[in-house]
């Protein structure tokens, strides 16, 4: 996991950790859904200005939209989610963090009429990465958060642009083994698409992806070089062994620069 330190809340089933080097506290469950990497990576994709209205679809805890506020002051936040363990921790975290969220409780599938009513500046998500057929999770919020449930890669991708407004911009992390779908599920209705492999080691396959588009716009397609995460051919020792590019990320807060070609 990308957190810096994990601190005992003193309540059965939570646990505080760190993220960005410690500018960033976040209460999770210590079973079920946790974030990791993922999100932070996401939210250093944005390329939001102060102002601007960002939308996370399935805020979970808030990591990633905590991350970004971190990053980018005076940013409108506001978040969907279904499952209401997790929406209540996203308030308390953006309490904690002194970040200004609006939360909305509902299914990317329906969202409820005050958010259909919005459109946004940016549209972040980060959708559950195993199909329906895939072996379901014991823990019930785990199962939600991993598993795709009546909202499928297509709805999640059609509900994020539908509160895009005319030329914004989106951000999706996910498995590279599903990058096909997200390109379906974009072609036609957005363009500027850029694609930004993560390998977890220089010399391996990509094993997620971020993809960055705008709507309503026809630019061509554009397929990075790859960010690698560590160093070295294999983990070797219990301490971090980010990337000086990844670390800067993961731990300084450092947006992920588009343009810069170095591992």
């Amino acid at each position: 996991m990308s957190g810096d330190a994990s601190h005992a809340t003193g309540e059965a089933g939570l646990r505080e950790d760190r993220l960005l080097g410690g500018r960033v506290r976040l209460v999770q469950p210590l079973s079920g859904y946790r974030a990791a990497t993922d999100p932070v990576l996401l939210a250093a994709s944005v390329p939001a200005r102060p102002a601007e209205s960002v939308l996370e679809l399935g805020i979970g805890a808030g990591a990633a939209t905590l991350c970004l506020a971190a990053r980018v002051p005076g940013l409108l936040h506001a978040g969907l989610e279904i499952e209401p363990l997790y929406l209540g921790l996203a308030a308390r975290n953006a309490a904690l963090n002194g970040v200004e969220v609006e939360l909305f409780a509902g299914d990317v599938a329906a969202p409820p009429a005050a958010l259909r009513a919005c459109s946004f500046d940016h549209v972040i998500l980060n959708p559950p990465y195993h199909p329906p057929p895939s072996p379901a999770s014991p823990v019930a919020h785990r199962d939600r958060a991993h598993r795709e449930g009546d909202a499928g890669l297509d709805e999640w991708i059609a509900a994020a642009l539908a509160r895009a407004r005319p030329r914004g911009r989106i951000a999706i992390i996910h498995r590279a083994e599903r990058l096909s779908g997200i390109l379906g599920a974009l072609a036609g209705r957005a363009g500027a698409v850029e694609i930004l492999p993560l390998a977890a080691r220089a010399g391996r396959d990509a094993g997620r992806v971020i993809v960055r588009a705008r709507k309503g716009v026809r630019t061509p397609l554009r397929l990075l070089a790859p960010l690698v995460l560590h160093e070295g051919p294999a983990h070797v020792a219990d301490q971090d062994d980010f990337t000086a590019r990844a670390r800067a990320i993961l731990r300084e807060g450092r947006a992920i620069d588009f343009e810069e070609t170095a591992p």
